[in-house]
């Protein structure tokens, strides 16, 4: 009879592989002996856990389902293992991580290659869009959120402040100057990020208090803040974005960061956030304190730019 935990070890492995004959030789097993163990275990389930075509291996629903307790079991059993032991855990699995799409390409991913490196036996899924995700009913074990977080059965780390700059291109300035006051933004072309809970209905808020509200216009709108970027960068208008957008730009020069007779108003602060309906596995532990590490003090997108 063919055992559980290696059918669990197979199924675990086929999910983040994509193919039976990967999942075998990472297990050190035939194509044949793993096809039989994952066979064995939709036997002993009654259920079918992916689906097989002649090009490619997809988890059911079922199975979608299933991954989850299966790795958390597999990482139960090795923390235990490592605890009887008196080792350290090896951090393994599928580890499914969402953030916004600017976030994600300009500081996210750059950074994970050193978390990869870290825990070569782990894999990651990286999710980028601009909405807020469900973490429990689409899968994902954690989360980057920016701005004040509202309600969730979540666990939330802060990582860092999120500043805001209004900045704009030499060019712009040299043919429209440069605006002195919260009020002067009135008559300059400001381009406006529609997805901004902060900056609602063109109206921008500048202040500590954030008591300093000035309804914009301008002829460019976007729902993604490195289109804007782009249309600031050739001296289309003014851009009222967060740092971690704006600075390659302000460091470079390309943009210049304006001020004002109101300080831009801070967007709460960048969290890494994570379902609270279950204890964290060993891998999910490991990314939160990996990158909490790394925004510590002055995060790195805010590195070499002057005080907010």
């Amino acid at each position: 009879m063919l055992d559980r935990f290696t059918g669990l070890q197979v199924f675990s492995r086929l999910a983040a592989l994509g193919s039976l004959s990967a999942a075998g030789r990472a297990l050190g097993m035939s194509q044949t002996m793993a096809t039989r163990h994952l066979a064995a275990l939709e036997d002993r389930l009654g259920v079918k856990l992916v689906h097989r075509t002649t090009r490619r291996i997809t988890l059911t629903e079922a199975g979608r389902r299933y991954l989850d307790s299966a790795e958390r079991i597999l990482e139960e059993l090795e923390e235990a293992d490592a605890t009887a032991a008196a080792e350290r855990v090896e951090v393994g699995g599928t580890l499914r991580v969402n953030a916004p799409v600017s976030f994600g390409v300009r500081v996210l991913a750059p950074m994970l290659p050193q978390f990869s490196a870290l825990h070569p036996a782990l894999h990651l899924d990286l999710g980028l869009n601009d909405r807020i995700v469900d973490l429990v009913e689409e899968g994902w074990d954690a989360a980057i959120r920016i701005g004040r977080l509202t309600g969730g059965d979540l666990i939330a780390r802060r990582l860092a402040p999120c500043r805001l700059a209004l900045a704009a291109a030499p060019s712009y300035l040299a043919a429209h100057g440069a605006p002195r006051t919260v009020e002067d933004l009135t008559r300059h072309n400001c381009l406006h990020y529609t997805l901004s809970h902060t900056l609602a209905g063109r109206v921008w808020t500048f202040g500590a208090d954030g008591a300093a509200r000035v309804t914009v216009g301008g002829n460019l709108q976007a729902n993604n803040g490195d289109a804007l970027l782009v249309a600031a960068r050739a001296g289309q208008g003014l851009v009222y974005e967060p740092s971690f957008i704006l600075g390659d730009d302000l460091r470079a020069g390309s943009l210049v960061a304006l001020t004002l007779d109101h300080p831009p108003v801070e967007l709460d602060g960048v969290y890494v956030v994570y379902p609270s309906n279950r204890r964290p596995p060993a891998r999910l532990r490991a990314f939160v304190d990996w990158i909490a590490e790394r925004c510590a003090g002055v995060p790195p997108w805010d590195r070499g730019l002057p005080p907010g």
